[in-house]
């Protein structure tokens, strides 16, 4: 297999019920790559986004390294400083 969709394709041919537990962490990891980019183009540090957000910069270290996954409330309060919002759509 050459590329993650390759491997991914592979994966929802041999076992169907890893296809939504594929999908989560790929939304999951788009979120935080957003949040990252865009933390890096308004030149924030981790430090400052946490002090921004009132939580310790090990919080939002945690949270880019997907170590934890955080709660909707802290996820729109990393958001918001960010200028990013949470879009939900069927």
């Amino acid at each position: 297999m050459k590329t993650w969709n390759d491997y991914k394709h592979y994966i929802q041919s041999v076992d169907p019920d890893t296809t939504q537990e594929l999908t989560e962490v790929e939304e999951q990891a788009a979120i935080i790559s957003a949040m990252i980019q865009q933390r890096h183009a308004l030149g924030l540090s981790q430090r400052d986004l946490a002090s921004l957000c009132g939580m310790p910069q090990s919080s939002v270290a945690r949270i880019e390294s997907s170590q934890i996954t955080p709660n909707l409330t802290t996820l729109l309060k990393l958001l918001k400083p960010l200028g990013l919002k949470l879009t939900v759509s069927k």
